[in-house]
C-alpha cells in the first residue's frame, strides 16, 4: 500500500512539474475570469426565474382577486333576488378564493425575498468580477512585461534556447574549421618532409625548376671531381667511384704533363651511381 501511495505521489509530482513548465499564468487568469463570469451569468438567471415566478403568483393572485370581486357581486345579487341559498354559496367559494389568496400572498413575500438576496449577490458578484477583471489585466500587462524583459536579458547574455543553439552551431563550425586547418598543416608538413608524395602533380613548377638546377649543379660537380681521380691517378687500394678498387697504371705509362697539348682520350666514366648508393659506399670507405 505504501508503495502504491509513493507511486503515486510521485507521479503526481511529476505531473504537476511538467503542467507548471507548461502553464501560462495569463490563460489561467483569462480561465478564472471566464468561471466568474459563468457564475455570474447562473445568478442572473436564478435570479430572472426567481423574478418569473413572482410575476406568476402576482398574475394567479390578481385572477383570483377577479373572482372574489365578482363572487361577492353575485352573493349581493342574489340577495336582492331573495336567493339566499345562492348567495351563501358564492361567499362560500369566495371565502375558498380568499384563502388561496392569502397562500398566494405567501408564496409571493418569499419569492421577492429570495428575488432581493439575489439581486444583491448579483451586485455582489459583479463588482467582484470586475475588480477581478482589472486585476487580471494587470497581472497579464506585468507577467507580459517580465516574460519580455526575460527574454531580451537572455538574448543580451546568450543563455536564451535560440541563442545558446545558435553559439553552440558557432562553436562547432569553429572547432570543425579548426581541425581542418590543423590537418592542412599536418599535411603541408608532410608533403615538405617527403614522408608523403603528392600524386596531383600540382606542386610548385618554379621550386621544381630550382629543385632541379640544384642536382643537376651536384652531378656536374661530382662527375668533375671523378674525372680528377682518374686524371691524377687512385692510389692502389683505393676504392673507385663505383666501389670497386681502382685498376694499377701499367708500368710503361708515362707521366702526364701538366698541360697536355693534347688531352688523350679518358676512358669512359663509370655510370653515375644513385646519390643514396654513393653516400652508403663512402660511408663504408
Amino acid at each position: 500500500m505504501s508503495v502504491m501511495k509513493r507511486l503515486s505521489g510521485v507521479v503526481q509530482a511529476k505531473a504537476n512539474k511538467v503542467l507548471d513548465r507548461v502553464e501560462d499564468p495569463r490563460e489561467t487568469l483569462d480561465l478564472s475570469y471566464e468561471k466568474q463570469l459563468e457564475q455570474l451569468q447562473q445568478v442572473r438567471r436564478g435570479v430572472a426565474d426567481v423574478a418569473t415566478a413572482r410575476k406568476r403568483i402576482e398574475l394567479q393572485a390578481e385572477q383570483l382577486q377577479a373572482s372574489a370581486t365578482k363572487l361577492q357581486d353575485q352573493a349581493r345579487a342574489a340577495l336582492a333576488q331573495n336567493r339566499e341559498d345562492l348567495a351563501r354559496e358564492a361567499l362560500s367559494r369566495r371565502a375558498a378564493v380568499a384563502t388561496q389568496l392569502e397562500g398566494l400572498k405567501t408564496q409571493h413575500d418569499q419569492l421577492v425575498a429570495q428575488e432581493d438576496k439575489l439581486v444583491l449577490t448579483t451586485q455582489q458578484l459583479q463588482s467582484r468580477v470586475e475588480a477581478f477583471r482589472t486585476q487580471k489585466e494587470t497581472l497579464k500587462a506585468s507577467y507580459t512585461a517580465a516574460q519580455a524583459q526575460t527574454k531580451i536579458g537572455e538574448a543580451v547574455s546568450g543563455i536564451s534556447e535560440s541563442m545558446s543553439d545558435t553559439g553552440m552551431a558557432m562553436q562547432r563550425a569553429q572547432d570543425k574549421i579548426a581541425q581542418m586547418q590543423a590537418r592542412a598543416g599536418a599535411v603541408d608538413e608532410l608533403l615538405a618532409s617527403g614522408a608523403l608524395t603528392d600524386l596531383t602533380g600540382s606542386s610548385d613548377p618554379i621550386q621544381a625548376e630550382l629543385d632541379k638546377a640544384s642536382q643537376s649543379g651536384q652531378v656536374d660537380a661530382e662527375l668533375a671531381q671523378l674525372k680528377g681521380q682518374l686524371a691524377a691517378g687512385a692510389p692502389a687500394g683505393a676504392l673507385g667511384a663505383a666501389g670497386k678498387p681502382a685498376e694499377a697504371a701499367p708500368e710503361d705509362d708515362k707521366v702526364v704533363d701538366a698541360e697536355p697539348e693534347h688531352d688523350e682520350p679518358a676512358e669512359p666514366a663509370p655510370k653515375t651511381p644513385d646519390p643514396f648508393t654513393l653516400e652508403d659506399k663512402e660511408g663504408e670507405s
